[in-house]
C-alpha cells in the first residue's frame, strides 16, 4: 500500500520563502520499525511542508525530502528530537539529491535489502490511550483484550520475519474489519500500519477451559475470576508464554502452587494494578516507580512492608525474604483480570521448574496440566517463547537480574576499535543467554535458563534460529567457557568442527568483559569477581577473583582463601558442607556437629557431618575452590540461618535479608588480612573464625549477618585500593551473580567512592551469569581486531 498526502503544491519552484530548494536523502538506523516511525515522518514532513516519500526496508527506514534548505533543516533536528517513544535513532546517514519538482508525502511498500537488517522493537505495556480506550464503555473496543496500536502491544514475540509488515508475524492470521483497515491505512491514526490492530469482529479472541481443553461458558474474564477467588491455579497466556496465577493472599492456593510446580521455596512474582497498589504492598521510591511503570513492565524488586501488606500477600509467596517481586500488567487481558480480581495476584512462569515457559496451547495443556486446574487461553500466536525480567535498583539506578520480555531484543552498542566479524558468544552453563555482535549491535538473547534441560537445550536452539534469521548473522567467530563439559561449550564445539573461529574465555574474565561492554571501558583496570563456580587456569574452581584485565586477556592478582569444596557442585544446595570446609581449615572441625549449629532449622544429621568430615580431610582430591558464593553458603549456615538452599543462592539471600535489619554503622567491622606479594590471598578464613567467636560470645545472629557483610566490603575495597595502587589503575570493574546481593554492591560501591576508585557494574545485562555471553562477545571481537592476541 503506498499513503499520499495531499499535494502542497503544483509548482516547480527554486526557492521557498526565499531559501534554495534542495531534495536530501535520511537513511535512519536503530529501532524504526513497528514503533509508529513512518507515521511520524509522514507527519512531520507535512508540518514542514516537504514533498517526498518514506520507506521501511530490512535494512532501515529511507527518506526522501524536498523542500526549502530552512524547512529541511528543521526536519532533519525533529527527526531525532522528537522520534516516537518506543523508537532508538541510532544513526542517521544523508546525502543530496537532485531536485525533482515533486509534491506530496507518500509512504511506500517495504522492500526487503538481501543481506540487510535492523533491530526490532520489544514489546511493548499497553499505553495510557489504549488503556483508556479499554475501560471506556463507548469505545468499540471496550474491555477487548487485543488492544493495542503503535505505541503498544506484541512486537518481537509475533514476528516471524522483517521487515516488519503484518504479513510477516502471527497476525497474518486474522483478516482486518473494515473499520481496523481504515485505522490501519490512515497515517494521522495512531494504528496506522500497528501490525497487531484488530478488535472483536476481526482480531484474536480468549477463552477459558479445564484440563481437558473443552471451552467453558459464560463470561470469560469473570469465570477465571471466580476460579481464582475460589482458590484455583489459572494458566494465563501472556506476551511470551504462560504464567500461572494465584491470589496472592490465599496462603493454601500459593502452597499448593509451590508443591505442583516442585518450586519449595523460590520467590514468587506479585502483579497489582497500579503502582499505587505496589506502594500499598512495598516501598516504592521514585526510581522503582519509573521502571515498573515503563512499557516494558518487568518483575521490580521491591522492599516489603509490614501490617496490612503483610495480610494481602501470603508469606509463602516469598518465604524468609524481606522483598517482594512486583509487576504492572503487561497486557490488557492482565489489566481486565487485575481490575475484575481487585486484590494483587500470584503471577509466575508458566512451567514446572527448571523448564521453558510453555507458550503455545496444547503444549500448555499437556506440560502444565499438572500444575493448573483451567486455563486462560487465546489464538494469537506467540512466536518467541519470551519469560518476565526482572530488575533491582542499587545505588538509585535500575539492574537487570534477568532480561528478557520489554528488553530482549533490542541491541547493546559495543565499540570495537577495528572492524570485526560477526560474532556469536554462547554464555554460560547456567542462568544462559547468547549473544550475537555485528556492526557494533550486541543481540543478546532472552533469558533461557539452565541448560540441564533437553527442553532448554531446545529452546535454545529455537531462539538462536529465530535471531540469526532476522538479524541476517552468519557467525564466522565463535566464543564459549573454558570448561569443557558446559553444554554452551558443547554447542560451540560444533561449529568450531564447522570452520567457525575459536575463542575460548575463561568464566570471570568474561564477567568483568561485560561490564567493560556495557560502559565502553577500554583498556586495562581491574575487575573483581564473584559468583559460585568458575573454571580455573590452574584447574580449581574460580570465584573470588581479583583480575587486571583488558578486553584481550587477563591476570589474577589476587582471590579469596582456597578451601575445599567437600561433594562439588551439592555444596550449592548443601550449604553446611562449606561451613564444615571452613571449620577444617581453621583447624577447628571435629567428627560431631558444632553445639551452637545444633538445634538449628535444616541442621545436617551428626553421620552425615561425620561422613563428609572424613571425605574432606583425608583426600587432596576433594577440589579446592576460592567461591564468594560458597563463603555465603558457609557463613549462613554458621550462623544458623540456612544450611541447605532449594534455589540458587537461597541461603545468601536470607542472610542479606537478616543483614539488612541492622544498619552499618551499629557493626564493629573485622579486618580481613591480606596476604602475599604476586598474588594476593584474601584471608577469608580468618573472617570466619572471628564471625565464630563472636556467635559463641553471644553476639545476635543479625548483627553478625550485617558485620559479615560490612567486613567482605571494606576487605573488597581495601583489596582494590592496593592491587590499583600497585598495577598504576583507578578503574574497578564488580561482577558475578554474588554482586546481585544489593548489601554488599552497594556499599562496596561507596567504599570504592570514597577511595577516588571509579567503580563500574552491569547495568543492562546481568550481573549473574545472564551476561556473560556480552563479555565473550567483547572478548572474541576484541581478539579478532587485535589478531587473536590475549595475555592471560
Amino acid at each position: 500500500m503506498t499513503v499520499t498526502a495531499p499535494p502542497q503544491s503544483t509548482a516547480e519552484p527554486r526557492e521557498v520563502d526565499g531559501s534554495p530548494l534542495r531534495r536530501r536523502r535520511y537513511i535512519v538506523h536503530g529501532v524504526v520499525q513497528g514503533v509508529g516511525f513512518r507515521p511520524f515522518v509522514w507527519t512531520l514532513a507535512r508540518r514542514h511542508h516537504l514533498a517526498g516519500s518514506v520507506c521501511n526496508t530490512s535494512g532501515a527506514v529511507v527518506i526522501e525530502v524536498e523542500g526549502g534548505v530552512d524547512r529541511l533543516d528543521a526536519f532533519a533536528g525533529d527527526l531525532t528530537a522528537l522520534a516516537p517513544p518506543l523508537s532508538r535513532v541510532a544513526g542517521i546517514e544523508s546525502d543530496a539529491l537532485e531536485v525533482r519538482g515533486e509534491s506530496g508525502f507518500h509512504i511506500l511498500e517495504s522492500r526487503g535489502v538481501a543481506g540487510e537488517y535492523q533491530p526490532i522493537s520489544a514489546d511493548a505495556a499497553t499505553c495510557a490511550d489504549c488503556l483508556s480506550e479499554l475501560f471506556d464503555p463507548a469505545d468499540r473496543r471496550h474491555r477487548y483484550p487485543f488492544i493495542n496500536c503503535t505505541g503498544c502491544g506484541p512486537r518481537f514475540t509475533i514476528i516471524e520475519d522483517v521487515p516488519y509488515d503484518r504479513s510477516r508475524t502471527t497476525m497474518r492470521h486474522f483478516a482486518m474489519c473494515a473499520a481496523c483497515a481504515a485505522e490501519y491505512g490512515d497515517p494521522s491514526n495512531r494504528r496506522f500500519h500497528a501490525q497487531p490492530n484488530a478488535c472483536f469482529d476481526c482480531g484474536p479472541r480468549v477463552w477459558l477451559t479445564d484440563l481437558t481443553g473443552a471451552e467453558q461458558p459464560g463470561d470469560v474474564i469473570a469465570t477465571a475470576v471466580e476460579a481464582i477467588r475460589s482458590g484455583a491455579i489459572v494458566a494465563v497466556k501472556g506476551l511470551g508464554g504462560f504464567q500461572l496465577a494465584v491470589l496472592a493472599s490465599d496462603e493454601r492456593a500459593v502452597l499448593r502452587l509451590r508443591e505442583r510446580k516442585h518450586r519449595p521455596d523460590k520467590p514468587f512474582a506479585v502483579m497489582v494494578a497500579t503502582a499505587d497498589g505496589a506502594r500499598r504492598l512495598a516501598e516504592v521510591g521514585a526510581v522503582e516507580q519509573a521502571v515498573m511503570e515503563g512499557s516494558e513492565r518487568p518483575i521490580v524488586l521491591l522492599r516489603r512492608k509490614t501490617g496490612a501488606a503483610e495480610r494481602a500477600v501470603a508469606t509463602s509467596v516469598a518465604p524468609g525474604l524481606d522483598e517482594l517481586g512486583v509487576m504492572l500488567p503487561s497486557t490488557p487481558l492482565h489489566h481486565l483480570l487485575l481490575d475484575a480480581v481487585g486484590a494483587p495476584l500470584v503471577m509466575t512462569s508458566g512451567n514446572v521448574s527448571d523448564e521453558p515457559i510453555a507458550k503455545d496451547n496444547g503444549e500448555a495443556l499437556t506440560r502444565l496440566g499438572v500444575v493448573a486446574d483451567a486455563f486462560l487461553m487465546h489464538d494469537r500466536q506467540i512466536y518467541a517463547r519470551y519469560d518476565d525480567s526482572v530488575v533491582r535498583v542499587v545505588a538509585g539506578e535500575p539492574r537487570m537480574l534477568r532480561r528478557a520480555r520489554g528488553y530482549c531484543p533490542l541491541p547493546l552498542n559495543v565499540r570495537t576499535d577495528a572492524p570485526t566479524p560477526t560474532v556469536l558468544a554462547l554464555g554460560a552453563h547456567l542462568k544462559n543467554t547468547f549473544t550475537i555482535l555485528r556492526d557494533g549491535n550486541a543481540f543478546v538473547g532472552p533469558h533461557l535458563g539452565d541448560l540441564d534441560q533437553p527442553q532448554t537445550l531446545e529452546h535454545h536452539d529455537e531462539a538462536l534460529t529465530t535471531y540469526r534469521r532476522l538479524f541476517s548473522a552468519s557467525p564466522t567467530v565463535v566464543a564459549a567457557d573454558l570448561h569443557p563439559d558446559y553444554a554452551s561449550t558443547m554447542i560451540a564445539e560444533r561449529w568450531w568442527e564447522s570452520g567457525a573461529g575459536e575463542v575460548r574465555v575463561q568464566h570471570h574474565h568474561a564477567h568483568i568483559a561485560s561490564v567493560m561492554a556495557e560502559h565502553g571501558l577500554r583498556g586495562r583496570l581491574l575487575g573483581v569477581a564473584f559468583d559460585g563456580t568458575g573454571y580455573g587456569l590452574d584447574g580449581t574452581v574460580w570465584g573470588g577473583e581479583w583480575l587486571l584485565c583488558d578486553e584481550t586477556g587477563f591476570r589474577r592478582v589476587g582471590h579469596l582463601a582456597p578451601v575445599r569444596q567437600p561433594g562439588g557442585d551439592r555444596c550449592a544446595r548443601e550449604g553446611w558442607r562449606m561451613a564444615l570446609a571452613y571449620l577444617q581449615t581453621l583447624g577447628m572441625a571435629t567428627d560431631r556437629l558444632p553445639g551452637w549449629m545444633e538445634g538449628t532449622a535444616g541442621a545436617p544429621q551428626q553421620r552425615a557431618w561425620r561422613l563428609v568430615g572424613r571425605l574432606c580431610a583425608g583426600s587432596t582430591e576433594v577440589p579446592l575452590t576460592t567461591s564468594a558464593g560458597r563463603l555465603f553458603d558457609a557463613v549462613a549456615s554458621l550462623l544458623g540461618v540456612a544450611h541447605t538452599s532449594s534455589y540458587e543462592a537461597a541461603a545468601a539471600m536470607r542472610l542479606e535479608t537478616l543483614a539488612r535489619t541492622v544498619p552499618a554503622a551499629a557493626v564493629t567491622p573485622i579486618p580481613v588480612p591480606l596476604r602475599g606479594a604476586s598474588t594476593m590471598v584474601i584471608d577469608t578464613a580468618s573472617l570466619v573464625a572471628e564471625l565464630i567467636e563472636r556467635r559463641q560470645a553471644g553476639r545476635g545472629i543479625a548483627e553478625l549477618a550485617a558485620t559479615f557483610h560490612e567486613s567482605l566490603a571494606m576487605a573488597v575495597t581495601a583489596a582494590c585500593a592496593q592491587l590499583a595502587e600497585a598495577h598504576g589503575v583507578s578503574r574497578i570493574a564488580l561482577s558475578g551473580g554474588v554482586f546481585q546481593n544489593a548489601l554488599l554492591l552497594g556499599r562496596t560501591m561507596e567504599l570504592l567512592d570514597q577511595r577516588r576508585l571509579a567503580a563500574f557494574t552491569n547495568r543492562s545485562v546481568p550481573v549473574n551469569d545472564g551476561g556473560v555471553s556480552l563479555g565473550q562477545a567483547l572478548v572474541a571481537a576484541a581478539r579478532a581486531g587485535s589478531g587473536g592476541r590475549g595475555w592471560s
